[in-house]
């Protein structure tokens, strides 16, 4: 896959790896600190924080993580973000990038809200942060998930092409 000249100094410099959603990613904090969420899952870090890279060329594919997560533009086109209720009742797309009329430099994705992105342009950089901590135990894809795959499909196609 070929990458934008400034992804691919990106990608170098800050030590990315390709992720499984797509795109490319390195974690960046892991507190030290443990805390215990109140939904029944064993303890968790109290913060997590990961550079993420996407370029025109991939997609941050539909999923969701069972904590909010935090999702900050650092550089690059603004970046397409898409969540949606965890029944598919009400879904939204906004755009995160440096603030303008309908853009914010900031968006938070609930917990267990599913959740897509897209870069508008050749690469975008974030940050994304999650509280309590992200675990891949907490992760799912919605490939994975037949059901709530095929909801979304009936619902809004539109959207399928991120699945």
């Amino acid at each position: 896959m070929h990458l934008p000249p400034r992804a691919t100094e990106l990608v170098t410099a800050l030590a990315l790896s390709p992720h499984p959603e797509g795109g490319y990613f390195r974690e960046i904090h892991r507190s030290a600190r443990a805390v215990q969420p109140d939904d029944g899952r064993p303890a968790r870090a109290a913060l997590t924080t990961i550079y993420f890279l996407l370029t025109d060329s991939d997609v941050s594919r539909w999923h969701r993580v069972a904590s909010d997560e935090v999702w900050s533009f650092l550089e690059g086109a603004p970046l397409e973000l898409h969540t949606a209720d965890a029944t598919f009742d009400r879904m939204s797309a906004g755009l995160l990038g440096p603030y303008a009329d309908d853009v914010l430099p900031v968006r938070v994705v609930d917990a267990g809200c599913w959740q897509a992105a897209r870069s508008t342009g050749p690469y975008t950089l974030v940050t994304c942060t999650v509280g309590p901590g992200f675990d891949f135990a907490d992760f799912a894809m919605l490939r994975d998930q037949a059901d709530d795959a095929a909801a979304l499909r009936r619902k809004y196609p539109q959207a399928a092409a991120l699945v």
